[in-house]
């Protein structure tokens, strides 16, 4: 990373992760901007707003994991992001730019990224999601929560988040399995159809080890 304006905005943003949890610590962060620069290479996006932006993405986590979800991260994290542009002098067209990327990464509230730079995040962020790093999150967040291992027969309907029941593959059943269906970019889908498989093939191959079987 040798553009200034990244180093010092991804300083910035370091700041808003001293607490974080293993799942959405700065080092999803990075990861998420590696996928971006990736994408956004094969995508032709304006690389320096999309940078910007994945290093902004999940600044307002925090407030929504103390709020168990009340607060939206992407809100919240957005109006954080807009102060810390306008006090570093950003012109108003890229900084909205910026704020529309940070706002529709999410799955929910119904915002739909528009932008080549906004599809990119939102595709980098849910790559990150699945995969063998999403496995690795999936088990690291259900210890967080209190999670038993594994559940083959879990009743998704029956069961809630943040409980014991909680588990990886209830997580997989309900959202990592439709990942690379919601995907926007020709690239994150064709990452997203490798990385899919894995995890189809580490859930079934778990269902076995569970019983005995090789």
């Amino acid at each position: 990373m040798d553009n200034p304006k990244l180093n010092d905005i991804k300083e910035e943003a370091k700041k808003f992760f001293e607490k974080s949890n293993g799942c959405h610590d700065f080092h999803h962060t990075e990861r998420v901007y590696n996928l971006c620069m990736h994408i956004g290479k094969k995508e032709n996006a304006n690389l320096e707003i999309l940078g910007i932006a994945a290093l902004l993405h999940d600044i307002g986590r925090e407030e929504e994991t103390k709020t168990k979800g009340e607060i939206c991260h992407a809100e919240h994290g957005s109006k954080i992001a807009r102060k810390i542009l306008e006090k570093k002098n950003f012109n108003k067209d890229d900084i909205d730019k910026i704020i529309h990327c940070i706002l529709c990464h999410r799955f929910r509230k119904n915002r739909v990224p528009e932008s080549k730079e906004a599809k990119v995040l939102f595709d980098a962020d849910k790559l990150d999601s699945i995969g063998a790093i999403g496995v690795g999150r999936a088990f690291l967040f259900a210890g967080e929560a209190g999670a038993r291992l594994h559940d083959e027969n879990v009743d998704v309907d029956k069961t809630e988040a943040y409980s014991k029941e909680d588990t990886p593959y209830r997580e997989f059943l309900i959202k990592l399995s439709k990942i690379k269906d919601r995907l926007f970019t020709e690239e994150g889908k064709k990452i997203a159809e490798e990385r899919h498989e894995y995890m189809e093939d580490f859930f079934k191959r778990i269902n076995r080890e569970i019983k005995g079987e090789i």
